[in-house]
């Protein structure tokens, strides 16, 4: 398998499409041919990071590259940024609104999910100037 690199645009508070594109890399990993628990891990961490971008950013993008041994996901938003990232990386801590906790969301669990399920996570974030994550997986064995 030769280096891929696909990007995906991402538009804040559209709950219609919400989702989407977690799903869209789902079904590109799957259709490469990685592991069943590879492709879940990486598309718990897009579902949870495109959810953050849907809510709390502004319009964002994943950019998604995939080699044999890695897959990796740049999530940007030019939204309003993180204050606290080690408090916003605490179970049960949200932002959410009480709209969107009404929709099912703001649990607390989007950073956390993703700490817990990537093989690294990186984050870099200043008060009013957006966001980026890198979310990285190790793949062993490869497709």
């Amino acid at each position: 398998m030769a280096n891929l690199k696909k990007r995906f645009e991402i538009k804040a508070r559209d709950f219609v499409r919400a989702g989407e594109v977690s799903i869209e890399v789902q079904s590109l990993l799957k259709t490469i041919g990685f592991r069943a628990n590879d492709v879940r891990r990486a598309a718990v961490c897009a579902y949870e990071a495109e959810m953050n971008v849907v809510m709390h950013g502004g319009d964002g993008v994943l950019e998604l590259t995939v080699d044999p041994k890695n897959i990796v996901m740049d999530f940007t938003d030019d939204g309003p940024g993180i204050d606290n990232i080690d408090l916003a990386l605490q179970e049960g801590f949200s932002t959410a609104t009480p709209e969107y906790r009404e929709m099912g969301f703001g649990a607390g669990m989007g950073l956390p999910n993703i700490k817990n399920h990537a093989d690294s996570l990186e984050i870099h974030s200043k008060k009013g100037e957006g966001i980026h994550l890198r979310i990285s997986f190790i793949v062993s064995d490869g497709p």
